[in-house]
């Protein structure tokens, strides 16, 4: 087990990782009968998604001796209503890097890509990335 997540009532979570005791809580957005107080459960999808990317990215760049200066990510989700899903997750990636071959460019771009989480939502959900070098 990896982690536990119990529900607090009045639309609430509580996600316990249980190697670290660090906790996340998620509550349904305002446009689905939720406070809106914190993340929701598909906000963290699309936070994920960027995350992922990002770490992948570092990955890379470390294997391959590229120093990142400073990497972030704007993120914005919308969502379906018929099913209600998540229809897509627009990112776009800033990424600083001294130095940057085309080499360089192509090898973190492509890690961002193929991330695992990105891998693994389905293939009807549009990813839309940007990423922006220095």
């Amino acid at each position: 087990m990896n982690y536990t997540v119990s529900y607090q009532g009045n639309l609430r979570t509580e996600s316990t990782h249980l190697q670290s005791g660090t906790t996340v809580i998620t509550d349904a957005p305002t446009d689905n009968n939720g406070k809106g107080e914190t993340f929701s459960p598909t906000d963290l999808v699309s936070s994920g998604l960027a995350s992922c990317m990002m770490t992948i990215v570092g990955i890379a760049a470390e294997k391959r001796e590229i120093e990142i200066d400073e990497m972030r990510a704007e993120v914005t989700k919308k969502m379906a209503s018929s099913p209600r899903r998540i229809e897509t997750i627009s990112i776009t990636l800033y990424i600083s890097v001294q130095n940057l071959s085309d080499n360089h460019r192509t090898v973190l771009l492509n890690a961002a890509k193929t991330c695992p989480v990105a891998l693994s939502l389905h293939p009807e959900l549009n990813q839309e990335l940007e990423v922006i070098f220095n």
